[in-house]
């Protein structure tokens, strides 16, 4: 049997990751720990927000391993050999240069009935902006279908007195038949 669930993310770290997948009717949070796998699916008619917003911390990502693999590269140079300093003052540029291209890292919450959850729905903020569109076509056509149509109200007209006949009140009341006929006595 083929499964109807599309991945949109993943958002990997050094003991596991979490990858998102996509449905019609839900999006499921496959959170993965070593060897264990836990899930949480949030339906699409329940989800109330999606928020995505850059790390305050991801440019100490960026400076502090660039300045100590400079500073390392430096020393290596004036102290060890002009080519180990050369290599890790490269790597340490190569890595600013890498994590500036990049973009900050972000940070996201899920929010639905009743329930708010922080977990990473993309590692930088950038490709924020695609995950979030696919999502949200997708709860719009869930939206759509499970909505029932409207209803039409008929138009609203003034109040107005109605005044009856004394014929159209004589014919509106029923006649009384006579009990004894119906009771079969």
């Amino acid at each position: 049997m083929r499964s109807n669930f599309r991945k949109i993310s993943r958002v990997g770290s050094l003991t596991g990751g979490i990858r998102w997948y996509l449905n019609e009717d839900c999006l499921l949070a496959a959170k993965r720990t070593m060897y264990a796998v836990e899930y949480r699916r949030f339906y699409l008619r329940d989800l109330e927000s999606i928020v995505a917003w850059p790390s305050r911390s991801w440019l100490l990502r960026v400076i502090i391993p660039a300045v100590l693999l400079v500073v390392v590269g430096v020393s290596f140079w004036q102290w060890v050999d002009s080519t180990a300093g050369a290599i890790f003052t490269g790597i340490g540029l190569a890595w600013l240069v890498l994590e500036l291209a990049l973009g900050p890292t972000a940070k996201s919450r899920v929010r639905a009935t009743g329930v708010s959850v922080e977990l990473p729905l993309v590692k930088r903020t950038r490709r924020a902006s695609k995950v979030l569109a696919a999502i949200d076509t997708a709860v719009r056509a869930s939206r759509d279908v499970t909505m029932p149509a409207t209803v039409r109200m008929p138009s609203l007209q003034p109040a107005a007195v109605s005044v009856q006949t004394k014929s159209e009140a004589a014919s509106a009341i029923p006649p009384i038949a006579d009990v004894s006929q119906t009771n079969g006595l």
